[in-house]
């Protein structure tokens, strides 16, 4: 009987360890063909693919993370098996009166503090990535307003426009009129503030999320490594079209955004925040 609960527990945690072998496989691979770059797909539950090299740190931090995790969780398994099947009542029907054991205490404490040490360093190297704005070859400042978005290029000559969400474009909800455009392989500093109440700068395939208070000048950075089109939206409730903020950043080569700048100069000549569009569609 012991030989068969034995098998049994075996098993157990064969299937348990194929679960979750297959359970990473997928997350680390499920979502690609559904997936379209700078947007979300239908019925996604992974991250975003990557445009920028702090995006590729962040999955590669979460990949890390799940593996981690899941051996934890197969380990605490086989544990638990082990227990059921070896220690319970009738295959063990005198317990162990052992109350101590240094080296399984300092296993215990040691494990799990090199374990939160191995999570920490890759940790702070991300944050640190984040926060150290390297220098930039353009500068944005984008303003949060009730509720579109502001951009300004100060770099370009300080030009301004808004930015709202167009009901006739796709995707659904996250198309503009006037997209904010930057160069492709080029270190992008975004600078933000409100106008009015707290809003939240957040493109997901950048790995970017950054609070615009009023009052006050934030910034971040992101350096696209894939020309197309990054969508975003305002991840900070913000009032009741909080829901319709959307973000959209067309990625070029440097000759089609030099080109854009000569075209905006004149589009935008008016300056300050004069260029309003209609949330009924793109102006042009």
């Amino acid at each position: 009987m012991r030989m068969s609960m034995g098998r049994v527990g075996r098993h157990l945690l064969g299937l348990a360890t194929i679960a979750l072998v297959a359970a990473g496989l997928t997350l680390a691979t499920g979502g690609v063909a559904f997936a379209e770059l700078g947007q979300p797909a239908p019925w996604e539950w992974r991250l975003q693919q990557s445009g920028s090299p702090v995006m590729d740190n962040i999955v590669w931090f979460h990949n890390f993370l799940f593996v981690l995790i899941a051996l934890i969780t197969l380990f605490v398994l086989a544990l638990l098996i082990v227990v059921v099947i070896k220690f319970n009542a009738k295959a063990n029907p005198v317990p162990s009166r052992t109350t101590h054991n240094t080296l399984i205490e300092v296993v215990w404490t040691l494990v799990p503090v090199l374990i939160l040490v191995g999570i920490a360093v890759p940790s702070f190297r991300l944050l640190f990535l984040e926060l150290d704005v390297p220098k930039a070859d353009l500068t944005i400042k984008a303003t949060g307003k009730q509720w579109y978005w502001s951009y300004a290029y100060p770099d370009n000559g300080k030009f301004e426009f808004d930015s709202l969400m167009a009901q006739d474009k796709q995707p659904r909800l996250l198309g503009v009129d006037n997209e904010m455009v930057v160069p492709v392989n080029k270190v992008i500093r975004v600078q933000t503030t409100g106008a009015d109440v707290i809003h939240s700068f957040a493109v997901p395939s950048f790995g970017i999320k950054i609070d615009a208070i009023p009052g006050r000048l934030n910034e971040t950075w992101f350096k696209a490594t894939k020309v197309g089109m990054y969508y975003g939206q305002c991840s900070e409730l913000c009032g009741k079209d909080h829901a319709f903020m959307p973000i959209a950043v067309r990625v070029v080569s440097d000759q089609e955004f030099a080109s854009w700048v000569e075209t905006a100069k004149k589009k935008f000549a008016s300056g300050g925040a004069s260029t309003y569009a209609s949330a009924a569609g793109p102006t042009q």
